[in-house]
């Protein structure tokens, strides 16, 4: 079994872990290696959420944040109730994040999704803290606004991007993050991309209950199958495998700051 796993953006507050989501985050860290656990949020609502969820596990902490897709249903105080909820909760709110643009479904709001965007990352640098950025269809407005913004730690989360967008990312001074992904059969320019980022600007992900790594595809993922991810970046970058995950944890130990 490895140990020191990090799993630096997961969703736990999501109703696929109604059933027993207590019981497993303790068995997870129990029996599977898994030191830490990052909750990355969809809005003010899930923020709280996760919130309440990480004061009941020392190893689990939490970001606060709107996802893209939810610009739509934001209020208009939500940056003031964000930053006295992180102002309020330093200790377990370590990024803010998910933040960032999903040009995916139809009927998107571009415009509100860029203001929502930029001002969360204001926010971030107002308050000290790291960024999660999501990314989906939406790689030249993203990368716009880093150029433009310069946050200071931001970590791009589920990347499948090509090689060349990962050198700028890295070239930003900026962080990225694998999901199982890497284990899929079509995820080429994915592995490509993981070849050219260094290893000091290296995490890795679950996003579960999404993206659950093969050979669990199609079942609810979890922070304990991150070791098939480690496992396919590992041997990508000729590397052995728990070494690959102790670098991953000091990474993502010295970007949240725990």
């Amino acid at each position: 079994m490895y140990k020191n796993i990090f799993d630096t953006h997961s969703h736990y507050t999501d109703s696929a872990f109604d059933e027993d989501r207590e019981e497993l985050i303790k068995n997870i860290h129990e029996n599977s290696g898994v030191r830490n656990i990052m909750l990355a949020v969809s809005d003010y609502s899930d923020s709280v959420k996760s919130l309440e969820l990480s004061r009941k596990f020392d190893f689990v902490y939490c970001a606060a944040g709107i996802h893209p897709e939810c610009v739509d249903s934001t209020e208009p105080d939500y940056i003031e109730k964000l930053e006295k909820l992180i102002t309020e909760n330093r200790g377990k709110i370590k990024a803010v994040g998910e933040i960032g643009l999903d040009y995916h479904y139809e009927g998107y709001d571009r415009e509100k999704q860029i203001e929502i965007f930029t001002s969360q990352l204001k926010l971030a640098d107002r308050a000290g803290l790291p960024v999660i950025i999501h990314s989906r269809e939406a790689t030249k407005d993203t990368m716009d606004i880093l150029r433009e913004l310069r946050p200071k730690k931001a970590v791009v989360h589920c990347f499948s991007g090509s090689a060349e967008t990962a050198r700028e990312i890295i070239s930003l001074g900026l962080h990225i993050s694998f999901t199982g992904v890497l284990t899929f059969n079509n995820a080429k320019k994915a592995l490509e991309a993981l070849k050219v980022i260094p290893a000091e600007r290296l995490m890795l992900e679950t996003d579960c209950p999404y993206m659950a790594p093969v050979p669990f595809r199609g079942k609810r993922c979890d922070s304990s199958m991150i070791a098939k991810t480690a496992e396919k970046a590992a041997e990508v970058l000729e590397m052995d495998v728990q070494e690959l995950i102790d670098k991953t944890f000091d990474n993502a130990v010295n970007f949240f700051e725990i």
